[in-house]
């Protein structure tokens, strides 16, 4: 009758830990397995010129998961990922606009009052992101893709004006 008992409680402790595991995997691989398509956004007719433009780098080439490249262009109200912007699938990747240059590490990003222009909407294609009214772009050299759950840099962008 012990050995039931016993039983029973291994078959449930096995049955949680096992459900936990899964649900957490679960959570990490969802954006590789069933990835948003690519968006195809275009900029409105209010959109004139570019003010600024930059492209998204690899900041630590000896992460192989956390990655980005393509163009961004930086207009009076609006930050656009160009078709060419691509970066690894993962969860809850958010576009910033953080006013420090040359980001390469997470510090930089963690440690400033960045911009949070909302949740990234795709791992490829061009995007438009709103930025809020009152933000002087000359403050904000850099456009970042950050991941909100793990608190980890994706990809930086240095912006330079346009002449």
């Amino acid at each position: 009758m012990r050995s039931i008992g016993r039983g029973i409680i291994i078959f449930l402790l096995g049955g949680i830990v096992g459900t936990a595991f899964g649900v957490a995997l679960g959570f990490f691989f969802f954006p590789y397995v069933f990835p948003p398509p690519p968006a195809a956004e275009q900029l409105s007719q209010t959109d004139e010129k570019a003010i600024a433009t930059g492209t998204f780098i690899h900041a630590k080439p000896s992460d192989p998961v956390h990655w980005g490249r393509g163009k961004v262009s930086l207009y009076e109200r609006a930050v656009f990922l160009e078709p060419d912007f691509e970066v690894g699938p993962g969860p809850a990747y958010h576009v910033y606009l953080v006013p420090n240059a040359s980001i390469r590490d997470e510090a930089a990003v963690k440690d400033a009052m960045y911009v949070d222009l909302g949740r990234l909407r795709a791992f490829k294609g061009s995007q438009r992101y709103a930025i809020p009214a009152g933000v002087d772009l000359k403050n904000y050299p850099s456009v970042v893709i950050w991941c909100e759950r793990f608190g980890v840099l994706i990809s930086p962008a240095d912006l330079s004006a346009v002449r």
